[in-house]
C-alpha cells in the first residue's frame, strides 16, 4: 500500500539511519509520496549512448566494511558489469537467484561483477546497509554489494529504477544497457538473464552487444527534495 510512509529517518555519518522526532508513521499526501519516491512507481532506464565510459566510484560494502573501486573490479577483467539492485523491490527480489548465477557463470570467465544500492533510508530504511549486509550473507552473492549513502553514483550512471543493468568493455566503455529478461512479477516467465547473457556473451567473443529492452522496475528512490532532472520521465504507463 502507498497511504503509509516508512518511518522518516536521517543519514547518520556513516550513512546509517538515525531516528528522526517525528512521528514513526506519517500518513502522506499523494503529491507528497510522489515527490519522496515513496509509492512504487513502474519505471524504465534511461537510454544511453553506446561508449559512455563507466562513472568512477568508491563505495563501501555494508558485508565487509571494505571500500571497493571501479578499478577493483574492472582490474583485469575482459568485461565489467555494474548492477543497481535494492533488498525490497519486488522487480530485484524475483531476479536475485538469477542474477546470482549469471555473475557466477560469468565471473568465472574473466567479467568484474558488483552491485549497488543507492535507495534512500530515510523513507526505504529496509534498503539500508544492515539489510543488505544480511541480504549479501543469506544469499552467497559471489560479488560485492555496494552502499551508495549520497546517492552520487546513481546520478553518475542515471539510474532511473531497479533493477538495472550496465555491461562495459575491457576499456570501461558502455556496450549494454537493458533489461536482465523477459520476467517480470507474476508474468510467469522464469528469469535467466537471457538479454543479460546475450550481451556479456557477445562483448567477450569481441562482438557489438545486441541492443537492449529497457530495464523495468520500481523507481530509485531518492533521498526526498533531491530527485535529478530524469526523475518522473521515465514512468511506465500501465
Amino acid at each position: 500500500m502507498c497511504a503509509l510512509a516508512a518511518p522518516a529517518r536521517a543519514l547518520g555519518a556513516q550513512g546509517h539511519a538515525r531516528r528522526s522526532s517525528r512521528p514513526a508513521l506519517t500518513l502522506l499526501h499523494s503529491s507528497a509520496r510522489r515527490r519522496a519516491g515513496v509509492c512504487r512507481v513502474l519505471t524504465e532506464s534511461v537510454d544511453l549512448a553506446v561508449g559512455t565510459k563507466a562513472p568512477d566510484f568508491a563505495l563501501p560494502e555494508p558485508l565487509t566494511g571494505k571500500t571497493v573501486t571501479l578499478a577493483d573490479v574492472s582490474a583485469g577483467a575482459k568485461a565489467t558489469l555494474v548492477c543497481f539492485i535494492c533488498n525490497h523491490c519486488p522487480y530485484v527480489v524475483l531476479l536475485k537467484d538469477a542474477i546470482k548465477a549469471v555473475a557466477a557463470d560469468y565471473s568465472a570467465r574473466g567479467v568484474g561483477v558488483v552491485a549497488i544500492s543507492s535507495n534512500s533510508v530515510e523513507t526505504h530504511p529496509q534498503d539500508g546497509p544492515d539489510a543488505m549486509a544480511k541480504d549479501a550473507r543469506e544469499l552467497g552473492y559471489p560479488f560485492p554489494y555496494l552502499y551508495d549513502a549520497t546517492q552520487d553514483v546513481a546520478r553518475a550512471f542515471k539510474v532511473a529504477c531497479t533493477p538495472e543493468f550496465f555491461v562495459f568493455d575491457a576499456d570501461l566503455g558502455l556496450v549494454y544497457h537493458g533489461q536482465f529478461d523477459d520476467s517480470r512479477p507474476k508474468n510467469g516467465v522464469t528469469p535467466t538473464g537471457k538479454d543479460l547473457r546475450a550481451a556479456l556473451d557477445a562483448v567477450l567473443a569481441g562482438q557489438p552487444a545486441p541492443k537492449g529492452r529497457p530495464s523495468i522496475g520500481c523507481n530509485l528512490k531518492w533521498h526526498p527534495g533531491q530527485e535529478p532532472d530524469w526523475y518522473g520521465t521515465q514512468q511506465v504507463k500501465k
